[in-house]
């Protein structure tokens, strides 16, 4: 099985260029059916945050051109784009996964919601119908993976995020935030983890706006604040310091022309934006008005580099599992492709032993319980000692350029059938036990 992945991330493409390859969660179906589309794909996941749009695919010959997805879903000039695409297959792709899902590669290494996201996504495309067997492997398995870098490393300990970061920036811009009134703008988890920084460090009273006003509610009255209307945010916003919006408006939401109100209404006291949003809600010209200041997620990225040197120890022993689970995947994928056949060989021969059994038992007469066990054990015995050689060497070859002809040899001589793939993925692998009793993988 081939895979591959496409993507642009924080570290090759600023937010301008992150902005318009970004796909809102409603929208997300709609391109998965574009990814499915594409000749070659036959499973796919896409996964879109602030800080990357990554498209991952289970492909046909691993050499599947996803930059078609691309070009048909975003109808952009591919030149905007392409400079900052970055591309990984096969195993380069399984490891980069792993990372991703490890919080390795994010702005804040170890910070914690990347995890969520990827799960997002995961559980976004199984519902579309384009993550299937391969790809649940993997991401299951990126999922395992994250949760034995996050208990054998200190990688995530400090409890670090975009959202902190924000505030820690807003803290060196003001020197304290003592008292300093704040507008959050969204009520998603960004905006939460925003609250309890900012309260954290004496900033109140917070208002909270969200188009949908019961979670504004929710929101400030776990902190203590007051819900603001969506549709008087801008005769509130006036009033507040700070201003962190991190919202999934497809345009800016605050722009020239509302700062210049904001400004007249302060009497030139000064505003600050913080824009965790992608695509931002806050249009970068608001910037060139005296008085207002607007960091976007890009900005945050010096508050963040102060984090990282007391983490690259712990990320080089989280980089060392990653490298260990990778070849471990690998090692996997390699006999996978031999199961169909083992459980085939394995169905061939209870056949026979049952038919076997079935014809003896008229002669045997009744059986006691303990007699009937007797017989059971004996004829499993037998069997799986036949089964055990070939069964051992079927799996040691499997990562062998013989295996298609040991392969096509085993199903010619016990006359096999190789078994659907549905039926594959619901077996037990503890049908696919050696004699030993040892599971395929």
């Amino acid at each position: 099985m081939n895979f591959q992945l496409l993507g642009v991330n924080h570290k090759t493409a600023s937010v301008e260029v992150r902005e318009q390859l970004a796909i809102p969660e409603r929208r997300l179906p709609d391109a998965l059916r574009d990814l499915m589309q594409v000749p070659g794909v036959g499973e796919g996941m896409i996964l879109s945050t602030c800080n990357r749009v990554e498209v991952l695919a289970q492909t046909a010959n691993g050499s599947t051109d996803l930059r078609q997805f691309f070009r048909q879903h975003f109808s952009l000039d591919a030149s905007l784009y392409e400079p900052h695409l970055y591309e990984y297959r096969q195993n380069d792709a399984v490891r980069h996964v792993f990372r991703v899902a490890s919080s390795l590669d994010s702005m804040i290494v170890g910070e914690p919601q990347i995890l969520g996201q990827v799960k997002e996504a995961y559980a976004t495309a199984r519902a579309a119908g384009a993550v299937q067997s391969y790809l649940d492997l993997l991401l299951t398995r990126a999922f395992a993976v994250a949760k034995r870098v996050r208990s054998e490393t200190e990688v995530g300990s400090s409890s670090v995020s975009v959202a902190s970061a924000a505030v820690e920036l807003a803290a060196k811009i003001f020197g304290s935030l003592e008292g300093k009134q704040v507008c959050l703008v969204g009520a998603g988890k960004m905006s939460e983890l925003a609250a309890r920084h900012l309260l954290a460090r004496g900033a109140g009273p917070i208002f909270v706006a969200n188009r949908t006003y019961e979670r504004a509610c929710d929101l400030a009255s776990r902190f203590g604040g007051k819900a603001i209307r969506f549709d008087r945010l801008y005769e509130h916003c006036e009033q507040a310091d700070i201003v962190i919006s991190s919202t999934g408006a497809p345009v800016a939401i605050f722009r020239r022309e509302h700062g210049e109100k904001f400004l007249a209404k302060r009497k030139n006291r000064p505003m600050f934006f913080i824009d965790i949003a992608v695509p931002r809600d806050v249009d970068p010209a608001m910037n060139k008005l005296d008085g207002i200041f607007v960091y976007d997620i890009d900005d945050l990225q010096d508050v963040v580099s102060s984090h990282l040197s007391g983490r690259k120890q712990e990320a080089q022993n989280a980089e060392k599992i990653i490298e260990a689970e990778v070849e471990r995947f690998q090692a996997r994928l390699q006999t996978l492709h031999v199961v169909p056949t083992i459980l085939s060989l394995q169905d061939h021969f209870e056949t026979i032993r049952q038919a076997e059994l079935d014809r003896v038992r008229g002669r045997l007469g009744k059986l006691s319980p303990e007699q009937e066990h007797a017989v059971e054990a004996l004829s499993h015995g037998i069997v799986n000692k036949i089964l055990h050689t070939p069964i051992t060497r079927l799996k040691s070859a499997a990562a062998g350029p013989e295996i298609t002809t040991l392969l096509d040899t085993f199903r010619r001589m016990f006359n096999l059938h190789q078994q659907p793939k549905a039926s594959i993925e619901s077996e037990s692998a503890e049908k696919a036990q050696d004699e030993g009793g040892n599971a395929c993988d």
